[in-house]
C-alpha cells in the first residue's frame, strides 16, 4: 500500500494485538538523519501505533557493518523512545539459523540474535534509497542485522566474502531465513548515492510504502522504476520453495 506521507498513520494488524514482542529493525548505522536512516518521527508514528492495540514489549535492533557501538547512533538520532528496549546486534547472544532454501542461493545458515527468533512481530524500517543505481529497500536494511564479529570484514567468510557471494543473494537468502512480518519504506525523499552512503542528492517524493517486505519492495522498484536485483532472485526462488 502506498500512503501520502503527510497523512501516513501507522494502523497496525490485528495480530500485533495478541503480541508479547515486536521488533523494529530501523537503517540505524550512521549518526546522520533522514534520508540517510529512519528518521525519528517515523519511528514514533510506528511505536504509537503499536501502543494503540497492544502492551508489547517494543524492541529497535540495529548493528554496524565495522561494529561500532550503535548506542552513540541512536542518541544522535534522537531514538530516546519511553519504554522501548534499544539493542546492539554485537551485545546479543548469536545463534546459528539454516536457511530453509532446499538449494541456498549464496549463504546455507546464518548467524543471528536470538533476540529476531524470540519476537512474535517483526518490523523492517528503512528510507528510500538508490545506491549507485540500485534499489536499496525493506529487505537490503536487514543486511546489518549479521553480526559484524561474525561478518566483520577481517572475519574469514565476513562481510568481504558476503559481497564477493554477491549481496543480492545475500539479501534473498536472509529473506527466506529471518521472514519478517512487515517492511515499511519511508519515501518522503529519495536518498541517490553512489560511493559514501552518507553522502548524495536527495529528491522530494511524498510517500510511505507498507507490507509484506518483497511486496512492498517490489511496489516501490515498481513505482520508482528502480532495479533491485534481490527482488528477482527471491522471486525465481520462491517457485522453488513453495512447491
Amino acid at each position: 500500500m502506498i500512503f501520502k506521507a503527510s497523512e501516513f498513520v501507522f494502523e497496525p494488524p490485528s495480530v500485533v494485538s495478541r503480541a508479547r514482542r515486536v521488533l523494529i529493525k530501523p537503517s540505524a548505522c550512521y549518526p546522520v538523519p533522514y534520508p540517510v536512516t529512519t528518521s525519528r518521527d517515523m519511528l514514533s508514528v510506528i511505536i504509537e501505533g503499536i501502543r494503540r492495540v497492544s502492551d508489547a514489549d517494543i524492541l529497535l535492533l540495529e548493528g554496524t557493518p565495522a561494529g561500532n557501538p550503535i548506542q552513540p547512533i541512536y542518541q544522535a538520532l534522537g531514538y530516546n523512545f519511553p519504554r522501548v528496549l534499544m539493542l546492539d546486534v554485537e551485545d546479543c547472544i548469536w545463534v546459528e539459523v539454516d536457511n530453509p532454501l532446499p538449494k541456498p542461493l549464496a549463504v546455507p545458515t546464518f548467524w543471528v540474535p536470538n533476540v529476531i527468533l524470540s519476537s512474535d512481530y517483526l518490523i523492517t524500517v528503512a528510507p528510500l534509497k538508490v545506491f549507485q543505481g540500485r534499489g536499496s529497500l525493506s529487505l537490503m536494511n536487514l543486511l546489518t542485522l549479521l553480526p559484524s564479529s561474525k561478518y566483520g570484514g577481517e572475519a574469514q567468510g565476513g562481510w568481504r566474502d558476503l559481497y564477493n557471494l554477491g549481496v543480492d543473494k545475500v539479501v534473498a537468502d536472509l529473506y527466506f531465513t529471518l521472514p519478517f512480518d512487515l517492511g515499511i519504506i519511508e519515501a518522503r525523499q529519495k536518498f541517490i548515492t553512489r560511493d559514501d552512503p552518507t553522502q548524495g542528492e536527495v529528491e522530494e517524493y511524498g510517500k510511505v510504502f507498507i507490507g509484506e517486505p518483497y511486496q512492498v519492495d517490489c511496489e516501490a522498484s515498481e513505482t520508482l522504476g528502480l532495479k533491485t536485483g534481490y527482488l528477482d532472485l527471491i522471486n525465481i526462488a520462491k517457485v522453488g520453495f513453495e512447491t
